[in-house]
């Protein structure tokens, strides 16, 4: 019987206890704990068995103290609480899981100076690389984006001038696309409900394309409604009330994102308005949330799991000759014009 492994919360567990638990040296276990060289299955298995019974954990930064680097990729989002974001970390995941990085997740809150911060604390590690949402940012974390010394990836947003490399949508490109297909349907009164967006670029760069295209057609925004706070249900259906309510002849509701457009699709349902028929409603995203709705929300997918996927595999290596700096993607979203939207 394998006599139990006792905690000794005095020392830190080394190489040679590895050694001796597995009877193999020092510099076999750092290999096979490495992957690195050529070592028997069966020496493998010892290795790592043995490992896993000590509740050994490599020190890496330590083992990175040769190449100043270590097997962390650092991934810099705005929010937990956005539904977007899940599905980028899953495109992320699913390519580093067998590259031996592992993605470490920072949550800026949408404030300039949180990022400054999880980025100076990211680049402290000393990762291999970098992703993180957005192309803007202050002037000081522009400077240690800059200086970085490993890939740096931009996602979510193409409409500017990236560090390193950058993968995304276009947001004004998205916004017009949107008008176009609202106008097309012969909507005439269209309101625009939305975050309060002082950070949120991408939110203003698509209200801005939007706009473009109404202007475009000769019409201008007949009413708008902007909150702060997370994205929410209760909030859609609040915002959509205030909008109606003020502005009666309002015939389109076009929404920053599906959390709120939602909130709204069920105000005008539990309310009794002709949707779409007397109002129409978009969103933006493309989230399953929408799969649940007594109607479908017309709205853009946001191609979020090729962002992550894309990034991931810049960071990694993984592109097309190895590419890991100066790459800049642009993905195509694709409008969903569901239940919510008449036909023209």
């Amino acid at each position: 019987m394998t006599k139990p492994v006792v905690p000794d919360f005095r020392r830190t567990l080394t190489l040679r206890d590895v050694s001796e638990a597995s009877g193999v040296s020092e510099m076999t276990v750092s290999r096979v704990l490495r992957n690195r060289g050529d070592v028997s299955d069966s020496t493998r298995e010892r290795v790592l068995e043995a490992a896993r019974r000590l509740g050994y954990v490599p020190n890496k930064i330590a083992g990175a103290l040769a190449s100043q680097r270590v097997n962390l990729v650092g991934v810099i989002i705005p929010s937990l609480s956005n539904m977007v974001f899940p599905e980028v970390m899953t495109g992320i995941s699913d390519v580093l899981e067998d590259t031996g990085l592992q993605p470490v997740v920072g949550v800026t809150n949408y404030l300039p100076e949180r990022e400054e911060a999880v980025i100076y604390e990211m680049l402290s590690w000393r990762p291999s690389g970098l992703i993180l949402a957005g192309l803007e940012h202050s002037e000081a974390s522009q400077a240690m984006l800059a200086q970085a010394g490993v890939p740096v990836v931009e996602i979510m947003d193409i409409d500017g001038t990236p560090v390193d490399s950058a993968v995304g949508i276009s947001h004004r490109r998205a916004g017009r696309q949107m008008a176009e297909e609202i106008v097309a349907a012969g909507y005439r009164r269209i309101a625009f409900l939305g975050t309060q967006m002082p950070n949120d670029h991408r939110a203003k760069k698509r209200l801005a394309g939007f706009e473009e295209a109404l202007a475009r057609a000769g019409l201008t925004l007949a009413d708008r409604e902007f909150y702060s706070g997370g994205s929410a249900l209760l909030k859609g259906r609040e915002m959509t009330e205030a909008v109606l309510k003020r502005s009666p002849d309002v015939d389109f509701l076009y929404y920053s994102n599906d959390m709120i457009g939602a909130g709204g699709l069920l105000y005008c349902l539990a309310e009794g308005i002709d949707v779409p028929g007397r109002v129409g409603l978009a969103g933006f995203n493309g989230v399953e949330l929408l799969d649940g709705l007594p109607r479908r929300l017309a709205t853009m997918d946001a191609c979020r799991l090729d962002i992550g996927r894309l990034a991931a595999e810049i960071i990694a290596g993984k592109r097309p000759d190895g590419i890991v700096s100066g790459e800049i993607i642009e993905l195509s979203p694709t409008l969903q014009r569901g239940d919510t939207i008449r036909n023209g």
